[in-house]
């Protein structure tokens, strides 16, 4: 059964660091792609956004313009796990971060990808908190 469960989350000041994990089950981190997506207070899931990606497919890991050389996803394939290792955050940093797979062999990177919706599954989420 694919499973992904997110931890890591909590409050802190703006600048400071956090590293989510979102740990695998009922695949492997070489199987599919793994995303991080955030969804911000007040807003629906389905009004977030993608922000981090990796996939074995692809050369390189994904990361949308607001977090891209800010925040790090890593795989350790030993431990089935995803990170996320997010510095220098800003209030707009604000948001509950979801781990989740389309059970894609690449990523989507931000794009919409219908074809998935039937395929992709998602962890509970963890809520971020970041004070100015």
């Amino acid at each position: 059964q694919v499973r992904l469960v997110e931890s890591g989350g909590g409050k802190v000041q703006a600048g400071e660091s956090l590293r989510l994990s979102c740990e695998i089950s009922g695949f492997t981190t070489e199987d599919y792609n793994i995303e991080w997506y955030r969804q911000a207070p007040g807003k629906e899931r389905a009004e977030g956004e993608a922000i981090a990606c990796t996939a074995i497919g692809d050369d390189d890991p994904w990361y949308a313009a607001p977090v891209l050389y800010r925040f790090h996803i890593s795989r350790d394939k030993a431990k089935n796990m995803v990170y996320l290792q997010m510095n220098n955050l800003k209030p707009e940093d604000t948001a509950t971060y979801y781990c989740r797979t389309d059970r894609a062999r690449t990523c989507g990177k931000g794009q919409f990808r219908p074809a998935y919706a039937t395929t992709r599954k998602w962890g509970q989420g963890t809520l971020v908190t970041v004070s100015s």
